[in-house]
């Protein structure tokens, strides 16, 4: 439609990208604009060339350089597409890929009489590219196509070509015109998903849908339905992501992001650099030799190399390459060598430079190649690094890149391309995408067993193409050569700040590891997730697998190996052949198992198949293991059967390890009575098989078992998979129901079940490791879960020390956020702290603390260069830093206090406790000195303080301590739970722990809450648990079916809140209708459900109200929520957990204009001019009273506790001190 249009004059310009290479014809084009230069001069003129694409027309274009390195070659390579100085094409030299690919082709398009493999040798060396193909690669070739494998590992591949090695002849086995005509080609598929324009899937949108265009694998899976993206100049809305497609429909106006793909970069072509590299001393002498430039540009380019000359002495040109060295912000050496070859050589140059580093210095210097040079960054040495690194032996250089491309992941793409083009991964279904991640997850597979083998042809043809193709290694040998020679030296300048030239490197360096992200944090997180499998596997402990695995699916998965069941056996005598090379000799009266085919009607295949006897049994098996059999068991290969003659050494391993791999669970018996050896044979053989586990699998056999182990993970993902599908997913609200009975938290109105400092420590071991507002741990967290709670309790386990307390930041101006940890685990626990950035007042208070042990602040303050003020605050910035703790909570307690919830330096409600004194008064002058002497220590640091606990180094430890915390915590672990908690290698150690807790019975993943994903995780004992929670079906009104639903008020950031963590809050719009982001889990806030669901949630102080009224069920009457809301909002000031509210704001407007002010009214909650008032006491509805209590408005006005009753018999005892 674009060529259309640009024909008939409809658009007057088209932006596009390297199409414009590929020959399609675009119509009448007047003038090309490049912006940037082409990679080569033959691209510039083929894309210049779309302009007066007719006869006799000049063709037009003007190029746009984007910086002033561009600039130069802009204007070298501009010339020389005027010259026709156009580069050497290169063609591949003997791709096996191709041939591979080809001779399938040939063979099935020969039909039933065949190829000759001679002639078929003689007509392939015809072409060019394949001249000197020599006969012994040919040859391997066709063992490829023909199924004659190195090893049995290869078994799963199917052969294509029946070849007759007596007669010489290929015929084309079932299937192969299909897949060679469906999986053809040479051009490799990048998983891209097409674009296509939504049309809906009502009746009469027939018509196939208009394509857009296509986008990256990468760039879909980091998208969602409702994104808005450009692409063509447009911006396009996302409406469906299909397994290969992406449904969109136009969305004017709106910005999208742009999409990016993950293309390859050709680079500068060797002829080319070189050429660059004289261009620039020429024009640096003579700069009158700059054509087709404009003014500035000449300007541009002259004061460019003038300043790079004035930088590094010398311009970098095809004879001089200049090593430019300087130091990083970190003061490590930054080595950038200026080389004008182009990245094809520099890339190989970097990878070899890389490996030399590695082994000299134990670290990877981050090599980047560009086409202007190699950048590297070496660690501080006592010599300055210099030319050495860059120079190798011309001889060794090849072997050198070689060895080190085959552990990269440019080798693993490369093997997928070459293993896709000799069809050996052909598309299942050839009309539909193939996802890339299964590309890449079949190829590695393939590349594993591969790799052991380096003649296998595609692993020589991915090598070739690396160093040939995508690496110049040819061009780097000659560089080395001349190096050598001394006809290109390297020149060394050391300099202060980069140069011009290394400017536009760096920029490239820079680009390179933008996002992977801050290198400390992601060192830390690499940490988190290095995991030792033998530790993990050892603290997890061991479950009996016969105890996981589903015995049914155990049986399935033998007879799916087998081919014994109904599905998977030989219909054809094709399908024997594929039969016995994938499972080996098959006893002859144990064929009907497998096959329906008569034993008569194989005896047109001929001598690709043989009858042989192995343990007195008759057996039938392929032509190919003859030599396997003969080597290993000493059966003898029967007459007519072609066979190598060289000796296999592994071949009994190969039998008993593809033996292995087609079966389930087998003992030892098993083995022996299939081959006819002995039982120490056997065990030996399975003992130096690394694919093979011991272990106990199935129920009632007592014998030690074996499987393989791509068998086993098939049966235990199964069995998993079985044990999922039974559990039926239960509503949100009845997670956000069970989270407060699982945490032992009392309903509004009642009292908990959990009592004394054991009940207390209880509630603490199931909060490990979370962090919670000071203020809240004694106001919402513990009085909700401990029935008879006080402040005693609490310290006499933080003073014994079974529990330890860890700040871990800063919830308000005198309320740290405080983790409380059971000293038993407390380090695994402990978040990791850092002590940068401290100051030196703080410093000076960590050496003190670091002698050991617990020290009062008084001994604190007299090493410390700091007044009294000064070091208590700087205390408790450590405090807030997790670096230094109190031996009890009493000083946290203490400044809770003196900060005071009204002034907003709490997030919660503290009690305001007076500060008393005792009167020492010392019965000698020596103590009256001494206590005036200690009398100015602030009493919110009494107590001894010492330095945290240290967190755990062993990252496996701690990785089982939070899984087996964060399952004791929320029962379900799902992923939101564990962001919000924010630790250290996020969800993604959380997986990688579950994972072995499943793999070893401790947990199962499944999807146990709805609308959550499958990735949760849980135990059989919590999910029974939720079930008898679920909601009754059919029924209106509140989910769990009753008429007196259980109401909570909970701190927003309290685990057993699952709203903004594990379950996203209710939708609501503005005013507008537009939706709006939900509601925090700040420090502060509070969250009221009923019956698991969210019905308000309050700000901190409860100005502002957040309902959730709209977004009930059907059948609940807003009439009756409000006061239930109010009502245990007064029960929580009642019992001095709150202070009274006034809230000001509801749903974002003025409380006053809004229906929640009257419903709050008539449900007993008073009218301020300020908002709506929640006190201890409820309103009398629809009663107009004259004015305030006075005891109301003192109780409004005190800060202190209700005075209880007088005990002292009239005696004066000031509470609290006087009100100033």
């Amino acid at each position: 439609m674009t060529e259309t249009m640009l024909k008939e004059g409809t658009l007057k310009a088209v932006v596009a990208t390297s199409s414009l290479e590929l020959g399609i014809d675009m119509g009448a084009v007047e003038l090309v604009v490049q912006v940037e230069s082409p990679p080569s001069v033959a691209s510039g003129l083929q894309r210049v060339g779309r302009a007066g694409h007719f006869v006799g027309a000049v063709s037009h274009g003007s190029f746009y350089p984007k910086h002033r390195a561009d600039l130069v070659q802009s204007t070298l390579t501009v010339s020389r597409m005027r010259a026709g100085l156009i580069e050497e094409m290169h063609t591949p030299r003997n791709p096996l890929d191709v041939l591979a690919q080809q001779t399938v082709a040939a063979v099935a398009a020969a039909g039933e009489d065949g190829l000759d493999a001679d002639e078929w040798y003689e007509m392939v060396r015809r072409a060019w590219p394949y001249r000197d193909l020599a006969r012994e690669v040919y040859d391997s070739v066709l063992d490829l196509v023909s199924g004659v494998y190195p090893s049995t590992d290869f078994a799963e591949l199917k052969p294509r070509v029946v070849y007759d090695r007596v007669t010489g002849v290929m015929t084309a086995r079932p299937g192969a015109q299909r897949v060679a005509v469906t999986s053809g080609g040479t051009i490799p598929d990048r998983g891209m998903f097409g674009v296509f324009l939504y049309t809906g899937s009502g009746e009469g949108s027939g018509g196939a849908p208009r394509r857009v265009g296509e986008l990256d694998e990468e760039m879909v899976y980091e998208s969602r339905v409702g994104d808005v993206f450009t692409l063509g100049a447009t911006s396009w809305r996302i409406e469906d992501i299909t397994r290969d497609q992406v449904l969109v429909t136009p969305a004017p106006g709106h910005t999208g992001r742009l999409p990016f793909w993950n293309g390859d970069g050709a680079g500068r072509p060797y002829e080319l650099g070189k050429a660059l590299g004289e261009y620039r001393r020429e024009v640096f002498s003579s700069p009158e030799i700059i054509a087709d430039a404009d003014d500035n540009a000449r300007s541009n380019i002259v004061a460019y190399l003038q300043e790079q000359s004035e930088a590094t002495g010398v311009i970098p040109d095809e004879k001089t390459l200049v090593l430019e060295r300087f130091r990083d912000e970190l003061g490590d050496w930054r080595v950038v060598l200026h080389t004008p070859f182009g990245r094809p050589v520099n890339s190989a140059w970097a990878l070899a430079v890389g490996a030399r580093v590695g082994e000299r210095t134990g670290m990877d210097p981050q090599a980047v190649a560009g086409d202007d040079g190699v950048v590297l960054r070496l660690p501080e040495a006592e010599s300055e690094p210099d030319g050495s690194i860059f120079a190798f032996d011309a001889d060794e250089i090849a072997d050198i890149v070689a060895e080190q491309v085959g552990n990269s992941a440019l080798f693993a793409s490369r093997f997928r391309e070459c293993a896709a083009r000799a069809l050996l991964l052909p598309r299942r279904n050839p009309g539909k995408r193939a996802p890339l991640w299964q590309q890449r997850q079949r190829a590695e597979q393939l590349l594993d067993v591969a790799r052991k083998y380096p003649s296998f042809p595609i692993i020589l043809e991915t090598v070739r193409e690396c160093v040939q193709d995508v690496y110049d290694v040819p061009a780097l040998t000659e560089v080395m050569r001349e190096l050598g020679h001394r006809r290109i030296r390297i020149a060394e300048v050391t300099t202060e700040q980069p140069s011009p030239f290394a400017s536009s490197l760096l920029f490239n360096y820079t680009g390179a590891f933008m996002y992977e992200g801050d290198s400390p944090l992601a060192e830390k997180r690499a940490a988190a997730l290095a995991l030792d499998p033998a530790l993990l596997a050892k603290l997890l402990g061991t479950v009996e697998l016969r105890e996981l695995l589903d015995p049914e699916i155990i049986a399935e998965v033998h007879a799916q190996l087998q081919r014994t069941d109904p599905s998977r056996r030989a219909r054809t005598t094709e399908e024997v052949v594929d039969l016995l090379r994938v499972l080996g000799p098959i006893p002859v009266d144990e064929l009907g198992e497998h096959t329906d085919v008569p034993l008569s009607a194989l005896d047109q295949l001929g001598t690709r198949i043989m009858r042989v006897r192995i343990g007195g049994r008759e057996h039938l098996a392929q032509a190919q293991d003859a030599p396997l059999l003969r080597d290993a068991l000493g059966i003898p290969i029967p007459p007519g059967i072609p066979a190598q003659v060289a000796t296999i050494s592994d071949a009994l391993p190969q039998l008993v390890s593809r033996w292995a791999r087609t079966r389930g669970p087998f003992v030892l018996r098993d083995l022996t009575a299939a081959f006819g050896i002995s039982v120490s044979a056997a065990h030996t053989v399975l003992g130096a098989l690394d694919g093979v586990i011991e272990g106990r699998y199935r129920q009632g056999v007592e014998e030690q078992e074996y499987c393989a182990a791509a068998v086993l993970k098939t049966i235990r993902s199964r069995s998993l998979a079985a044990a999922r599908a039974a559990t039926e997913p239960v509503s949100g609200a009845t997670f956000a129901r069970f989270l407060p009975e699982w945490h032992s938290i009392a309903p509004a109105g009642k009292r908990p079940a959990l009592r004394g400092a054991d009940g207390v420590f209880s509630v603490i071991e199931q909060l490990a490791g979370v962090r919670l507002p000071a203020s809240a741990w004694e106001s919402l967290i513990l009085p909700a879960r401990v029935g008879d709670y006080s402040s005693t309790m609490l310290d006499e386990l933080t003073s014994n020390g079974e529990v330890l307390i860890v700040g871990a930041g800063k919830a308000g101006g005198a309320d740290p956020w405080i983790m409380l940890l059971p000293s038993d685990y407390a380090a695994q626990l402990a978040p990791e702290t850092d002590a940068e950035g401290v100051s030196m007042l703080q410093r000076s208070i960590l050496d003190v603390l670091g002698r050991g042990g617990g020290f009062l602040f008084a001994d604190i303050a007299a090493e410390a260069p700091g007044t009294t003020e000064e070091t208590r605050e700087a205390l408790w910035g450590l405090v807030e830093m997790g670096l230094v703790s109190p031996d009890s909570f009493a000083p946290i307690r203490t400044r809770l206090s003196s900060g005071g919830s009204r002034s907003g330096r709490t997030a919660h409600r503290s009690k305001r406790r007076p500060t008393r004194s005792r009167l020492r008064m010392g019965r000698t002058s020596f103590a009256q000195a001494q206590n005036a002497a200690g009398a100015g220590t602030p009493p919110d640091v009494m107590g001894r303080w010492s330095l945290a606990v240290p967190a755990s180094t062993d990252a496996t430890s701690r990785s089982v301590a939070h899984g087996e915390a964060w399952l004791d915590r929320y029962g379900v672990l799902t992923r939101g739970s564990v962001v919000a908690e924010d630790v250290l290698g996020g969800f993604a150690l959380a997986y990688k722990v579950l994972s072995g807790f499943e793999e070893s019975g401790k947990a199962m993943r499944g999807y146990v809450i709805d609308g959550l994903g499958a990735a949760q995780f849980s135990t059989p004992a919590i999910i029974d648990r939720l079930r008898g929670l679920a909601d009754s079906p059919d029924v209106t009104g509140w989910p769990s079916g009753t008429t007196e639903p259980e109401t909570f008020v909970l701190a927003a950031c309290d685990p057993a809140n699952p709203y903004g963590a594990a379950l996203p809050w209710p939708q609501r719009d503005d005013a507008d209708g537009k939706a709006t982001g939900g509601p925090t889990r700040s420090a502060g806030a509070l969250v009221v459900l009923i019956d698991g669901l969210p019905i308000a949630h309050l700000t901190r102080g409860g100005k502002t109200l957040t309902t959730f009224i709209e977004s009930l069920p059907d059948g609940i009457d807003p009439a009756e929520v409000y006061p239930r809301l109010v009502s245990a909002l007064t029960d929580m000031v009642a019992r001095g957990v709150l202070s009274p509210l006034v809230v000001e704001k509801c749903n974002g407007s003025p409380i006053h204009k809004t229906d929640a002010a009257a419903h709050l009214r008539e449900a007993g909650a008073g009218i301020t001019p300020k908002g709506v008032r929640i006190s201890a006491r409820a309103a009398a509805p629809r009663t107009p009273r004259a004015g305030r209590r006075a005891s109301e408005a003192i109780e409004e006005l005190s800060f202190d506790d209700p005075p209880p009753a007088p005990r002292n018999n009239g005696g004066f005892r000031p509470r609290g001190g006087y009100r100033r």
